[in-house]
């Protein structure tokens, strides 16, 4: 008797009898990575990595992490600075059978393209990416007025991963010289250090993964908004006890006899 007939036969007189079928296991189809990385898949390379909720990276000597807050203090964006050199990293969540990063960096050449910049396809080492110049604006000097957006090199970098999809620009000095490269290739290994935790549950396609910033430096903003909000109270309280203070009377603004 053929066995798959025979087994077929077996699972039958299981379901009769009410004995649950085994289940299935169904590996994810994932290629091997060099990084970066999905926390099922993290490295143990010894690597300390700043927790930033679904992102962590690493931390890497010469570097300066900055984050992006909206005006409810949560984190939007994280940036690398190493030197004159820029790397912004995002993570988006991503289907479950396919990438986006095809269609995510049509649209990023078409919206180059529309502000007067360029960008094109090349072979680099995540794979294709995109290489060009885009326009940004400087940053604001305090007490100067913004300043026009100039034309930056840039570099796009994209990887798919199990379910979600991590973004990098690198962004740096339009003068390719040999300390531009150097900072470029330790963006690079940062970027790919990154682990990625997308989490179990389901979310829309290229929505953002939730930023957090670490306990310490999270402690840390609570504290100085506290701060902030006990002085505008004590200046509140005291303008309002100011205003409530007796005034003397207002002299006839007449010339004193001599």
């Amino acid at each position: 008797m053929p066995f798959g007939r025979r087994r077929n036969r077996i699972d039958r007189s299981l379901r009769e009898r009410g004995v649950p079928p085994e289940p299935q296991q169904r590996l994810r189809d994932v290629p091997p990575t060099t990084g970066p990385w999905d926390e099922a898949d993290a490295p143990d390379d010894g690597v300390t990595r700043i927790d930033l909720g679904a992102i962590r990276l690493p931390a890497l000597p010469g570097m300066d992490l900055r984050v992006e807050l909206n005006p409810q203090q949560k984190v939007i964006g994280a940036t690398l600075r190493h030197g004159g050199s820029l790397l912004q990293v995002a993570a988006f969540a991503a289907p479950r059978m396919a990438g986006i990063w095809d269609d995510v960096r049509a649209e990023l050449a078409r919206s180059a393209s529309g502000q007067g910049a360029s960008l094109r396809e090349v072979e680099g080492p995540f794979g294709i990416e995109l290489v060009g110049t885009v326009l940004a604006a400087p940053p604001a000097q305090p007490g100067q007025p913004a300043q026009q957006p100039v034309r930056r090199p840039a570099r796009f970098l994209g990887v798919d991963g199990p379910r979600w999809f991590l973004r990098g620009l690198l962004s740096g000095s339009p003068a390719a010289d040999a300390q531009a490269t150097a900072e470029a290739v330790a963006l690079e290994t940062a970027f790919r250090g990154i682990v990625v935790v997308r989490g179990s549950e389901p979310m829309p396609v290229r929505e953002p993964l939730e930023l957090a910033l670490p306990p310490a430096a999270a402690a840390q903003l609570a504290a100085q908004q506290a701060a902030q909000q006990a002085a505008q109270q004590a200046a509140r309280q005291a303008a309002q006890q100011a205003a409530r203070q007796p005034r003397p009377p207002a002299g006839d603004g007449g010339a004193s006899p001599a």
